[in-house]
């Protein structure tokens, strides 16, 4: 067969070529040029099989998305404190009785401001040792790395003392001195701590600091001394020094 006849076979009258027909490729560049950025747009794919696949499937996502919408009401709605009043706490809340006895009973309060000075030693002891004794620094540069943060954040940004703080001369910074409220040091330690536990596969004792340390949310939420967010923004700090001295 020479060149030509072949030629002629895959060049049809039609306009196909290799058997596409030729106006659809044009039709094809056509629809794809005029759809634009939403002609691929994931969504233009969705079904309602998909949707409802989402809220079976996906609950999670689901709920943050009803509570995302539900704040949005609350911060449209709500009222703000005036600058004369006291910050609204809801951890002070939810510890009110608990504050009362401990304003009640001072010696109680120094009893656990002392447990919870001896549980900061064992942080303290714990970090220490993984570098000085184990060679595995990660969990003290971390500590280091937070606590220098936190002292940034906490006199950028210098919060009132609580109303209604029960101090304690056992307690940490020992001697009843000043300190930085936001965020919590005691939180994000212990947090470091039990990360490098299990880490290590020390179950256990990565179990008994996790306690500790909600416990020791408890106590600084009846003592007022942490408002709610300097303890729970200690926590995010505990994960994220430690993540970011994973490489050390």
């Amino acid at each position: 067969m020479s060149s030509l006849t072949s030629l002629k076979k895959r060049h049809k009258p039609n306009g196909s070529c290799n058997g596409v027909n030729g106006g659809q490729i044009v039709g094809d560049a056509k629809k794809s040029a005029h759809s634009g950025l939403l002609g691929n747009a994931s969504f233009m794919k969705w079904t309602a099989k998909d949707l409802l696949g989402v809220v079976r499937y996906h609950p999670i996502p689901c709920v943050l998305a009803a509570s995302l919408l539900f704040f949005m009401f609350v911060e449209y709605t709500l009222r703000m404190i005036p600058s004369s009043s006291p910050p609204f706490d809801l951890g002070f809340v939810a510890t009110r009785s608990l504050h009362r006895v401990l304003a009640s009973w001072p010696a109680l309060n120094s009893l656990l401001a002392g447990l919870n000075t001896v549980f900061v030693g064992m942080q303290t002891a714990y970090i220490v040792w993984t570098w000085v004794v184990e060679g595995r620094p990660r969990a003290t540069i971390s500590a280091l790395f937070m606590f220098t943060f936190r002292g940034v954040l906490g006199y950028s940004t210098q919060l009132p003392v609580p109303e209604g703080f029960l101090g304690s001369g056992v307690d940490f910074p020992v001697g009843n001195v000043s300190f930085f409220l936001f965020y919590s040091g005691h939180v994000a330690a212990s947090v470091i701590a039990s990360l490098d536990m299990k880490r290590m596969q020390r179950w256990e004792l990565a179990r008994i600091f996790d306690t500790l340390n909600i416990l020791q949310m408890v106590r600084l939420l009846s003592t007022r001394g942490h408002y709610t967010i300097d303890l729970v923004v200690g926590v995010g700090a505990g994960f994220l020094f430690d993540c970011s001295c994973r490489k050390v």
